[in-house]
C-alpha cells in the first residue's frame, strides 16, 4: 500500500533542519490537493448519484462512517451540515467504529470487527433510499468495507474514498474515489497527505451536494441553522443581499415570523404568509430562486 510506503530518502528526517521538514510536509499536502484534483469528475458523478437519490425521497438519509483518523475526518464533515446548511438529524447518521469514545481517543481493535459493521446496518435499517458513504484511507479497514457491503446490499447508493488503489474499498463501493495522494513523509502516518486529502474530497462533496439539494441560494447559506445570537447579524446581510430595497426592521420582523429561517423570511419579506411560503418551497423542492421567480 502507498499509505505505508517507507521512503528511504526520509531515513534522516530528524536530523533536517525546521524549515527542511515543513517543507516536506508542505509538499506532501500539496500532494493531497492533486489528489483530489484529479479525481473531481468522478467526486461530481457522485455527487450528482447522490443529490437524486435523497431529493426524489424524504427517507433518504446521508450517512458517514469510518474508522479511527478517517472516522474522525467524516464525523467532523457531516456535524456541520445541520448548522451551515440545516440538514435534519433525522436524515444524517455518523458512525465510528468504536462509537462516539472513539472520537476522542484509539479505541484499538475496533476497525477489525466487520460483524459489528454488519449488525449496524440492519439496527439502523439501512436501505435503498440511503447514501452512505465510507472512509478508510488504507481502503482495507474492515470495519468499513464490511458497512459499504453490507450498505450496498440493502439497497444503498455507497460512495468509497480511499488513499490506495486496488482495496476492498473501493470494490465495494458503487462510486469509489481513489485519492492518490502517495506515501507519507512519516511512513503509515495517515493522518497527514491521506487526511488532508479526506477532509478536502469530503468538504467538496457535501458543499456540492448542499447546493444541489437547494440549501442555499447563490452563495449564501439560506438554510443555516438558527443555532446563535451572533448569526443574526449575518441572516439580516443575507436578507439583503437578495432584497436589497429590505430595511432592516422589517428582516428582522420577517425572520421572527420564520423562526430565523432564512429562506423562509425571504418570502415573508416578499408579502407571503408563512404558510404560502411554505408550501411555495415544499413546491419547488427548496428551492428559493424559483420561488422568487414565482412571485416576482
Amino acid at each position: 500500500m502507498q499509505t505505508e510506503h517507507i521512503n528511504p530518502q526520509h531515513a534522516d528526517l530528524d536530523l533536517q533542519s525546521d524549515d527542511a521538514i515543513l517543507t516536506l510536509l508542505l509538499n506532501s499536502q500539496q500532494q493531497a490537493i492533486d489528489a483530489v484534483s484529479a479525481v473531481q469528475g468522478v467526486v461530481a458523478s457522485a455527487v450528482a448519484a447522490a443529490a437524486k437519490r435523497l431529493s426524489n425521497d424524504e427517507r433518504g438519509r446521508l450517512v458517514l462512517v469510518g474508522a479511527g483518523a478517517s472516522g474522525r475526518i467524516a464525523v467532523q464533515d457531516g456535524a456541520e451540515l445541520w448548522p451551515t446548511y440545516g440538514w435534519p438529524a433525522a436524515r444524517l447518521l455518523l458512525q465510528i467504529a468504536g462509537g462516539d469514545g472513539a472520537l476522542m481517543k484509539s479505541i484499538e481493535g475496533v476497525e477489525d470487527d466487520p460483524e459489528d459493521a454488519q449488525q449496524q446496518v440492519k439496527h439502523f435499517n439501512i436501505n435503498q433510499h440511503d447514501v452512505v458513504l465510507g472512509l478508510a484511507a488504507s481502503g482495507r479497514s474492515p470495519w468499513t468495507c464490511a458497512w459499504l457491503q453490507a450498505a450496498r446490499e440493502a439497497g444503498a447508493l455507497t460512495i468509497g474514498f480511499s488513499n490506495n488503489a486496488d482495496t476492498p474499498l473501493l470494490t465495494a463501493a458503487e462510486h469509489p474515489v481513489l485519492l492518490d495522494s502517495g506515501a507519507e513523509v512519516l511512513a503509515g502516518s495517515t493522518r497527514m497527505a491521506s487526511g488532508t486529502a479526506q477532509k478536502i474530497v469530503l468538504n467538496l462533496f457535501s458543499t456540492l451536494l448542499m447546493i444541489r439539494l437547494n440549501r442555499t441560494h447563490g452563495n449564501l447559506m439560506v438554510d443555516m441553522a438558527a443555532t446563535n445570537i451572533k448569526l443574526e447579524g449575518r441572516r439580516i446581510k443575507m436578507m439583503q443581499t437578495i432584497l436589497p430595497e429590505l430595511a432592516e426592521t422589517d428582516a428582522r420582523q420577517a425572520l421572527s415570523e420564520a423562526n430565523g429561517w432564512v429562506k423562509l423570511a425571504v418570502l415573508i419579506a416578499k408579502g407571503l404568509k408563512r404558510d404560502s411560503a411554505e408550501q411555495l418551497l415544499l413546491d419547488y423542492s427548496g428551492s428559493l430562486r424559483l420561488s422568487l421567480q414565482t412571485i416576482a
